[in-house]
């Protein structure tokens, strides 16, 4: 039986979950306003660019390595959503490749054939991010809520996962 801080702690989990996912939509929106401001990427926005996506990667391989594992083990009715879920993780691990490779290029000035750099893909790239991102957010979150808030043994998966 959990004592009632542990308890409490369990009951917060989704909303800890939310208040993650809303710091990463604001990292991503500061970051395509910055692009927007700048006109192009500097270095500056390449760091943040390159923080983001270290953080959004990290988020993700918690949920897959930890919590969806513990999850799994606490209800296995979930199966079928936790698999939506990490497919998810797979394709926006891709997208986050692309935008790594993009904002690595603007900031050198130069495109992958060796022309000019074009900062509107990167742009168009976090455009797509953010999109999936929010759809991916949603789900998660009204499809593991009630799990969440049920209770989750935290074998360490919650430092990954809930500190963007």
């Amino acid at each position: 039986m959990a004592s009632r801080n542990e308890g409490e702690r369990v009951l917060a989990l989704s909303l800890q979950l939310t208040r993650t996912h809303d710091e990463l939509r604001r990292r991503i929106r500061d970051i395509k306003a910055g692009l927007g401001r700048a006109g192009g990427i500097d270095e500056a926005l390449r760091t943040h660019c390159l923080a983001f996506c270290s953080a959004l990667t990290t988020h993700h391989r918690g949920e897959d390595e930890g919590l969806f594992a513990e999850l799994l083990r606490e209800r296995p009715d979930l199966a079928g959503t936790i698999a939506n879920l990490v497919q998810d993780h797979t394709m926006i691990s891709g997208i986050l490749a692309r935008v790594v490779e993009l904002a690595g290029q603007a900031a050198e000035g130069r495109a992958a054939d060796g022309q000019h750099a074009d900062p509107a893909a990167i742009g168009r790239e976090l455009d797509g991010l953010a999109a999936i991102m929010e759809s991916h957010f949603r789900y998660e979150e009204r499809a593991l809520a009630a799990a969440l808030d049920a209770g989750v043994p935290d074998t360490g998966w919650s430092g990954p996962v809930l500190s963007p």
